[in-house]
């Protein structure tokens, strides 16, 4: 018999499956930080808001100057705005057009099965996964007509997955189970196998259309699927399991966020808030896993190692110490998981990857700034939990276009931010002797250093941040620019009193300029968006956000290549469209001028979801955006009554589900002028 488990949440403004703040380190909080910076200016009306307004009126030092060196024009932005949304449909603005792609089911591989709540565990392993996240379009022979669209799927919601599910009352987190607590092994499995990335021929038809094209290149990437680690931590003690006891391989990814490409044109997947998935039932948890939340509990997020006849792909999420040493058990299995995975889209048979020096930590994606030839490759990414991190990886060895590979990403140095109260920043490095990383300080070496990364960031006495997420590098500028999404745990006396945003739950965008080239040891920031309603939301030149630029929550960051900043909007289903949140309405993509602060509204989306992934076609003709989750507000009761909030994309009386849009212009011009 079918029953419900529906885990509590902590924390009523984190989304599923979001890792709650786990960092205690004395380190600088950015708000005090900001509010410092801040202090120094006249304060307009005496609210944070105001203070962050008179620092944008000023713009970085490099902003406009930069542009306008390189003989570029500030970028076009041709379209009328549409008005926040609220509706279970997608709104585009007028000229364009979105179709409806790919949604979760959609048959890739194999002998090509039908969607169906009723299909198994292997055949979703031939179908697209669920949640849709970070995306690109990888072109076949340069073409902006046909290539492969690769996609993360970052979790699932089991309710929508199984026909087992009718009927129970289930909310977003929660599963069928038996009465004694054990689970379905194929559910299990099916829902392993609508974790991870799907790679997806795609063509642009005659009729105008978008569809899927059968191709050997096809494939899924899950929860299950084999993968070699690589760099320093490979081979080391802390990847030590029964399933590989020399340390050298594991066994799929999960909660796949934003994503990244390399130079060298493969795909990087992002490893965010895997460590709830994890069982730990040890008395005492070192700090590789209790530094990302993993706690003494019997229980993780879907229970999968409760699944029934205890097979070795179900049991390892039990990190409790079982046997009599790690080659017995899978202790050491989370310490596996935290990482940028490489997949090559183009080599169906190869072994996907995980980098290790990247770090290790609620990977939210990287981005790359434009190779050099000669020079280091340099790349970004955000550790997405409240007062966490941003870093930087800088190679040791420079990029040769003729021989670059993923290799690049294994031996460098990996640093994290500080950001100081005059406006500068520096990178601290993660590297053994460095910045008080020793042995004496509990950091034995470089394996030691990045299996610990958030433990080695307190060391070092890196800031404090408000959740960062997706990060985008000006392709003219070379500006870096990272989202904070939100932190409702910031306290009353981190932030002006008068600020009517306490506890920054609208969240803001910061950016940067390094010091000369990406691979600089200093950076100068500042603040491009401050996040909120016509009251509190502040633009570029620090006026108040107008009626179609307000925003909640940024999240997912792209900027085009004439220098379009496209933004996401992830506002938490346990808030949207209530109380401080509802004059926003559903989640949305604006786009943003890089120098004049323009803001407009381009789309909303259905009820219940997250606007997320962005990927374009190299004529700029087609855009591909993704719809998370919608009808993730359903209740429980309401999902047990068969009433779901949303019935996106398919309508009538039908369940929810994720999907790509792929959207163009009635003209058939370039997005977004």
């Amino acid at each position: 018999m079918n029953q419900p488990y529906m885990p509590g949440h902590v924390d009523p403004i984190l989304a599923a499956g979001d890792e709650p703040a786990c960092n205690t380190s004395p380190n600088a909080y950015f708000g005090e930080v900001l509010e410092a910076r801040m202090s120094r200016r006249s304060l307009l009306r005496g609210s944070l808001a105001a203070a962050v307004a008179g620092a944008m009126a000023t713009s970085l030092p490099f902003g406009r100057a930069l542009a306008a060196g390189t003989g570029t024009a500030a970028p076009s932005i041709g379209f009328r705005a549409v008005p926040v949304g609220t509706t279970d449909s997608v709104v585009v603005p007028e000229g364009y057009r979105a179709q409806t792609f790919i949604p979760w089911g959609t048959p890739i591989s194999g002998n090509m099965p039908a969607p169906s709540l009723d299909a198994s565990g292997e055949d979703q392993a031939h179908q697209v996964g669920s949640h849709h996240d970070g995306m690109h379009f990888f072109p076949l022979e340069d073409s902006s007509r046909d290539g492969l669209l690769v996609l993360n799927h970052e979790y699932v919601e089991p309710r929508f997955l199984h026909a087992a599910a009718r009927g129970l009352a289930l909310d977003s987190d929660g599963f069928p189970q038996h009465e004694d607590g054990s689970r379905d092994p194929d559910q299990v499995r099916k829902e392993l196998n609508a974790h991870g990335v799907s790679v997806v021929r795609v063509r642009h038809a005659e009729d105008g259309r978008w569809q899927v094209v059968e191709d050997e290149r096809n494939r899924r990437v899950t929860g299950l699927t084999p993968m070699r680690l690589a760099g320093p931590v490979a081979g080391t003690e802390h990847v030590v399991t029964q399933y590989s006891p020399d340390g050298s391989m594991t066994r799929g990814t999960l909660n796949n966020c934003a994503n990244g490409v390399t130079p060298w044109n493969t795909y990087l997947a992002a490893e965010e808030n895997w460590a709830g998935y994890f069982a730990n039932e040890d008395t005492e948890i070192d700090r590789r896993q209790a530094r990302y939340g993993i706690q003494t509990r019997s229980e993780g997020r879907y229970q999968w190692h409760r699944a029934e006849g205890g097979g070795d792909e179900f049991i390892r999420f039990d990190a409790s110490a079982r046997g009599a040493s790690p080659r017995e058990d899978y202790r050491n299995e989370p310490h596996a998981f935290g990482y940028m995975v490489e997949i090559d889209p183009y080599a169906p048979e190869s072994t996907p990857v995980k980098r290790t020096h990247l770090g290790r930590f609620a990977h939210e994606g990287v981005v790359f700034a434009p190779a050099a030839e000669g020079q280091p490759v340099v790349c970004y990414s955000g550790d997405d939990a409240r007062f966490e991190y941003i870093y930087k990886f800088v190679s040791a060895r420079p990029y040769r276009a003729a021989d670059a590979d993923g290799s690049l990403l294994d031996e460098g140095t990996l640093y994290v931010a500080r950001f100081n109260d005059d406006g500068s920043g520096e990178w601290l490095a993660l590297a053994p002797g460095e910045n008080g990383l020793t042995p004496e300080n509990g950091f034995a070496d470089l394996a030691d250093i990045l299996v610990n990364t958030r433990s080695a960031a307190d060391h070092v006495g890196a800031t404090r941040m408000d959740r960062p997420e997706w990060g985008a590098v000006d392709p003219v500028t070379g500006q870096v620019y990272f989202t904070l999404t939100n932190n409702s745990r910031r306290r009353e006396g981190q932030v002006d009193a008068a600020n009517p945003r306490a506890g920054n739950h609208f969240g803001h965008i910061i950016r940067w300029q390094e010091d000369g080239t990406h691979a600089a040891a200093r950076f100068r920031w500042d603040i491009f968006l401050l996040a909120g309603d016509r009251e509190s939301g502040r633009g570029l030149n620090g006026e108040p956000l107008d009626r179609d630029a307000i925003l909640a929550c940024p999240d997912g960051l792209w900027i085009d290549p004439d220098r379009r900043v496209w933004i996401q909007t992830d506002i938490s289903e346990s808030v949207v469209n209530q109380g401080d949140h509802e004059v926003f309405g559903n989640n949305q993509m604006l786009v943003a001028n890089p120098d004049t602060g323009e803001l407009k509204r381009f789309l909303t989306g259905p009820i219940g979801q997250e606007i997320t992934g962005i990927a374009m076609t190299p004529d700029q003709r087609t855009l591909f955006v993704n719809v998370q989750h919608p009808g993730a507000t359903t209740p429980a009761e309401a999902f047990a009554a068969g009433e779901p909030t949303s019935h996106w994309p398919d309508g009538g009386n039908a369940l929810p589900r994720s999907a790509t849009l792929v959207i163009t212009r009635e003209d058939g011009g370039i997005i977004g002028t």
